[in-house]
Formats: C-alpha cells, structure tokens, sequence
C-alpha cells in the first residue's frame, strides 16, 4: 500500500489498515473467467443498458446489516437484466465475504466482480472471481505487477482510477478495464463530471465503467452520453426507494430501507432499461 493515509477519509484509511492484514488461501488461484467484455456486447445486442449491479451488505454509514440471501439478491439483479455483479468481499466494514462470492459464482451465469480492497499479490488467492477490482490509488508502484499477477490467475483486473493521473499509470499498466470512480476518496465527495473529464482521456481498446453516484435512470444515460460502456450501480438497487430520489450518503450507502428481493429486480430493471423509450 503506498498511498499517504493522511490523503483518506478517517472510514478509507480504517478500511486499509483492515485490508494490510489480510491474507490469501495460501493456494495460487486458477480461474476460467467469464468475460465481462462479452457481457456487455451481449447486452447491447438486447437492448440492454450494461450494468454490473453491486451485492453489498452493509457500509461503514449504513446502519445494521442485511439478512437476505445474497444468492436471492444476485439472482434478482440477473433476473432485472444485469450483464454482471460486483460481490463485496471486505469482512469488517461491508460484511462481505469470500463464501458469499463463490456461492453467487455458482449460482448465476454472469461475469462476478470481487470488490475489495486489494494491496498485496496474495490477496489475490483469496477466491475464485470473473475479475478482480484493483484500485490504483492504493497500490501505485504496484500496479502493472499486480495487473499481471491478475491475469496470471486467469482474472479480469478492473482498475479503479479517479484522476487522470491515475488514468494514465493504469494505461501505462496495460489495464484495458478501467473504472472511473465519481468518488473522491479523500474527501468522500461524489461528482459525475469526474467521468465526464476523464472518458475523452481512455482510449478506444479501454471498456470504460462509471462507478458511484449513478443513482436515477438519467444518470446513468448522463454517464453513457459522456461514453461509459457499462455503469456499476450499487445502493440504488439495494434499497427500497434508491431508485429515483438520488438520497446516499458519503461512502456509497443509502438513506433508504431495505429492497426486497422483488424490489432489487425491479430497481435493476430500471437502470437497465435507461436508455428505453419512457424511462425517466
């Protein structure tokens, strides 16, 4: 980890000190991944916006923990037409875990994201993923070595970047799937004109994802318009009037109640339908 601590919100830099004491399987992954390219072709191809909707049982805000299935709710968001799923894996602070990714895995036929907070290569080993989310302000020597150790493994690495300086040490990586975070991490600020100012800068071989504070169907066609190729839609799915009143608060969670199973397909449907005639 090489990012100055004093740079991060008090809840960031609680999160990675979690993470730095974190270790692997002790087994070196081998992954046969789906591809999360394809996914998003086979989208389009029906209409579909592309969205990889986020199963996250809680947040450092977010009072108490869900209880659902997690299975129930991923299988809802395929069911609302989700090319893929991020699955939180951080234990202490969003009550993921690695045994909720593989049951989701095995469960559903879409592309499975392990959102975590990676600093170390063996952190990699943790579990058997689609891809791998690698955030480039955490990381920054690191990087290109862990895109590699990635792909070693037979993951997608995602690399998160927020800064075009950011952008430019995951191209330099050879990332060719690049996340912009609308979500200033030190200052826990959300602002959907950082996709705006960045998306010119990635060029065309990047699958270009917007992430955080796509909370309403126009957003996410705002986010489309300025050239994202999928959205990662997280607390407006998972909670029951996410959809539509644009209310989350810093770090991503939602000043909602809980979704149901049946609310969470139709929350997903919405984004996914964005850009149909009618949706607003």
């Amino acid at each position: 980890m090489n990012t100055s601590s004093e740079e991060l919100a008090p809840a960031v830099r609680s999160i990675l000190e979690s993470a730095a004491e974190r270790s692997g399987s002790g087994e070196h992954v081998s992954v046969d991944a789906r591809s999360l390219p394809a996914a998003f072709e086979s989208a389009e191809s029906d209409g579909r916006v592309p969205v990889i909707a986020e199963v996250k049982p809680t947040s450092p805000t977010t009072d108490g923990t869900r209880d659902d299935d997690p299975v129930d709710l991923a299988e809802s968001m395929v069911a609302g037409g989700a090319a893929a799923l991020s699955v939180l894996t951080e234990p202490d602070h969003f009550g993921g875990s690695v045994g909720s990714l593989r049951r989701i895995r095995e469960a559903v036929d879409v592309p499975v994201l392990r959102k975590d907070f990676l600093v170390r290569e063996d952190q990699l080993d943790a579990v058997e993923a689609d891809l791998v989310l690698l955030i480039a302000r955490f990381v920054e020597d690191d990087l290109a070595e862990l895109v590699e150790a990635a792909r070693d493994r037979g993951f997608q690495p995602l690399v998160e970047v927020h800064t075009r300086a950011e952008l430019a040490a995951a191209l330099s990586a050879g990332a060719d799937l690049v996340g912009v975070n609308n979500r200033d991490l030190a200052r826990l600020e959300v602002d959907l004109s950082t996709f705006e100012s960045l998306a010119p800068e990635a060029p065309d071989r990047v699958t270009l994802i917007a992430e955080s504070g796509v909370s309403t169907p126009a957003d996410a066609r705002r986010m489309r318009e300025a050239g994202a190729d999928g959205l990662l839609v997280g607390s407006a799915i998972m909670d029951a009037d996410g959809v539509g009143n644009g209310a989350s608060d810093a770090t991503g969670g939602s000043t909602g109640d809980d979704a149901t199973a049946a609310d969470v397909e139709a929350n997903t449907r919405r984004f996914t339908s964005a850009e149909s005639e009618g949706e607003v």
